[in-house]
């Protein structure tokens, strides 16, 4: 089969390999229709993540189940499935405790088990981590938003449910990437009366907008975090959702919570350490993480379907699955939001 391969930092190719097959009596093989770049991927293509040289990589899917393991009995060959960036076993403790991402049993798509951005992958738990999709498959317009619930609209959510957010509350969101703006769509849906999108583009801003933002604040650092407390009469965001990874929009969402708030975070962090001194003088808690995305996707996938919610809106650029390792540089240089393809 055809798979991307990471040969080293800023060095990607679809390659041939070889075909997954079964190893547990729990696992299936999953016929890629549709897989996409994540802005997570970005870290491994500029060499900042550790990811050994020659290895698959890609861990958002979506597709149709071809094979599946004999001790698998809610899943079937041929349902149309959303496939959970991380696959977790669903019985250990950790899973038990809703701590997904800390599975004793589990493993990222694309780093040693199965791969995203491949014609066919292996999922572990089979059962436990495939999402039905109902009615089989669905039109290719909307795989974009299916695709959204493997990864980024989950983990936007479960950003927003970490804060806390609540009906009536004014939220920060610190990012304009895919979970930004998904975690912009949460909020909304948590009942957010003010959502101020941080964002310097004016098509992210536009699209943060649609997805339900009421402000937004186009600039950084002590400027951004004036106009932000200009906002709300010097009190700050009931909720601040930093959805970068990196270390000035980690101070950022601090500088603009009030009081007493929390602070979500999800983007995958580099360079970034919690300001303990601000978090005890102001009771400012930090909760989230590795986001247990698998835990929202039937809510997520009822609003999809039910037309509430339209998170493939930020998947700006579509390519041929052969020229997706190009969708990495349009992600990297920040001339697209998200890039997918089609695979079948």
């Amino acid at each position: 089969m055809r798979a991307v391969l990471f040969n080293k930092p800023f060095d990607l190719s679809l390659t041939e390999v070889d075909e997954p097959t079964l190893v547990e009596p729990t696992d299936a093989i999953i016929k890629v229709t549709a897989t996409c770049v994540c802005g997570s991927d970005l870290w491994s293509l500029r060499g900042e993540n550790t990811r050994g040289h020659g290895t698959l990589i890609g861990h958002e899917c979506v597709g149709e189940v071809v094979e599946i393991g004999a001790a698998n009995s809610r899943v079937k060959v041929g349902d149309f499935v959303v496939v959970p960036f991380f696959m977790s076993c669903g019985f250990c403790a950790n899973c038990q405790a809703g701590v997904l991402g800390a599975c004793l049993n589990g493993a990222i798509l694309g780093s040693g088990v199965g791969a995203g951005q491949a014609e066919l992958t292996r999922v572990i738990f089979a059962d436990h981590n495939l999402t039905v999709v109902p009615g089989g498959r669905p039109a290719d317009s909307v795989m974009p938003d299916l695709l959204a619930l493997t990864d980024v609209m989950g983990t936007g959510y479960f950003c927003a449910v970490s804060a806390k957010v609540k009906a009536g509350d004014t939220v920060a969101v610190i990012g304009d990437g895919a979970v930004g703006l998904s975690a912009v769509i949460a909020s909304k849906m948590l009942g957010a009366e003010r959502i101020v999108a941080f964002s310097r583009n004016p098509e992210r801003q536009a699209l943060a907008r649609e997805f339900g933002a009421t402000h937004i604040i186009a600039s950084r650092g002590d400027e951004a975090v004036g106009e932000l407390m200009d906002l709300t009469n010097g009190v700050g965001a009931d909720a601040a959702l930093e959805c970068v990874g990196l270390g000035p929009a980690m101070e950022t969402a601090f500088k603009v919570a009030r009081p007493g708030s929390t602070v979500g975070f999800v983007g995958v962090p580099h360079g970034v350490s919690a300001p303990m001194e601000i978090m005890f003088r102001r009771n400012i808690g930090l909760a989230g993480g590795l986001a247990p995305t698998l835990l929202f996707t039937p809510l997520l996938l009822d609003a999809v379907l039910a037309g509430q919610i339209n998170p493939g809106r930020y998947f700006d650029l579509q390519l041929p699955f052969e020229n997706l390792v190009d969708g990495y540089t349009a992600m990297n240089d920040r001339t697209a939001i998200k890039a997918y393809s089609i695979v079948d």
